[in-house]
């Protein structure tokens, strides 16, 4: 039993965690911040110990540890991209392009991670998707977070600024993906980041700016060095990076880097393109252009245009784009995914032991004003909510067992939420 601190001889080191005098034991360690305070190297191999124990056993429950790498990394049990695309199906209706794209992007990373190191080495190619908002471009990343093995976030690119701006710094995006891999750094090393609005960070025009662009070029600029692959340090809680802060250093040669955007106004750009003439000839083959889908042409000239920087173009090699959703498909949206807007109502209703039926004809009325509304997928929420909100509010406090909407029910509903106020 070791002597309390009044029986000690004050002319003797003591261990503050066991008590052991400095004569017995090999090495006794002072602290930098007490003068009065040391620990044996007994009770640093006990902690040494301790810690490898805990963390082993982490690492074989996860498989994703330094000592099950190489497990971690093998191709079996990995969905292949007919598998992934169906998974998607499920939650995400139609944009088959995106998918396609999408599923062989997040296979080949898995591919990438489990090569060999011979003469040839994979490279990772990054992935820009275009589309309209609220054609699901956020919805595909949360949805194939689902099911991958490695770690995934999604940050907003809206809150980065250059350094020494408020705002976020551009390497506290890989904050989120070590927090996603419970700050192991191996595993994180081998995950995906998804950066949402990466338009809103164009620049203002298409020559280089002549003023400093804190939230637009500068932070474009900023992401190179990520998109390309490099060691860079990371701020554990996120935030400014601060000298007397401590820095975790990331490599992100093999983190594959999925961006997004609305690009609103970029049709504009591609129809200019297609449009152009050289003089003297007709050009024949733009007579086919399908000027309601002007998306589909999208090109990286085209992103150049709207503000993006060559540099951060040629980093996110593979272009992709969604299409606008017609009304088919927004009323496929409406009730078929497994996570659909009326099947979530459904479930609302039914805790309170209330059956909730949407009649054909509601389900039509709800679509047809998401596209009078121009509103989107997104849309279709705001409009049920809207709808829902008095039968939301009065049948929980009344003794109703089925409650239908019918389409005069959802018009007379907008009517009260002055949805429709210019038709009163």
């Amino acid at each position: 039993m070791a002597k309390k601190r009044n029986e000690r001889d004050s002319s003797t080191v003591y261990c503050s965690f066991c008590g052991e005098p400095a004569d017995g034991t090999r090495v006794m360690v002072p602290s930098p911040f007490d003068d009065k305070a040391y620990i044996c190297s007994d009770c640093v191999d006990h902690l040494h110990t301790a810690i490898k124990e805990y963390y082993g056993d982490v690492s074989t429950t996860a498989g994703a540890a330094g000592q099950d790498k190489d497990a971690a990394l093998s191709l079996d049990g990995i969905p292949k991209p007919k598998e992934i695309c169906a998974f998607l199906d499920q939650y995400v209706i139609g944009q088959d392009s995106a998918k396609r794209y999408l599923s062989v992007s997040v296979y080949n990373h898995y591919k990438r991670l489990a090569q060999n190191n011979d003469d040839v080495d994979i490279e990772k190619s990054n992935i820009i998707m275009v589309g309209p908002t609220g054609t699901g471009k956020t919805l595909l990343a949360k949805t194939i977070a689902r099911m991958l093995d490695v770690p995934f976030t999604i940050v907003d690119a809206t809150v980065l600024t250059e350094a020494g701006y408020v705002g976020e710094d551009i390497e506290s995006l890989l904050t989120r993906l070590l927090q996603a891999a419970d700050y192991d750094v191996e595993k994180a090393q081998r995950g995906i980041v998804f950066i949402d609005e990466i338009d809103k960070i164009a620049r203002k025009g298409d020559n280089p700016s002549i003023t400093r662009d804190v939230s637009g070029e500068g932070v474009q600029q900023g992401l190179l060095k990520l998109l390309e692959g490099s060691v860079v340090n990371v701020p554990p809680q996120g935030g400014r990076k601060h000298p007397e802060q401590r820095m975790i250093a990331v490599d992100t040669k093999n983190i594959l880097f999925i961006c997004g955007g609305a690009f609103d106004g970029i049709e504009r750009k591609i129809a200019q393109r297609l449009n152009s003439h050289v003089v003297g000839y007709s050009n024949s083959a733009r007579k086919g252009v399908d000027r309601n889908n002007f998306l589909q042409y999208v090109a990286p000239q085209d992103l150049k245009s709207f503000g993006l920087i060559p540099e951060i173009i040629g980093r996110l090699p593979i272009l992709t784009h969604l299409e606008p959703l017609d009304r088919d498909a927004l009323r496929r949206v409406l009730t078929e995914p497994k996570n659909a807007i009326v099947k979530q109502y459904e479930k609302l209703f039914s805790m309170d032991n209330v059956k909730l039926v949407f009649t054909p004809g509601a389900l039509d009325m709800i679509v047809d004003k998401a596209i009078e509304y121009k509103l989107g997928a997104r849309g279709l929420r705001s409009i049920v909510e809207t709808v829902m909100m008095d039968a939301m509010f009065d049948i929980p406090s009344q003794n109703v067992e089925e409650f239908v909407v019918s389409d005069s029910y959802v018009l007379q509903q907008l009517k009260k939420a002055n949805f429709e106020v210019n038709k009163l």
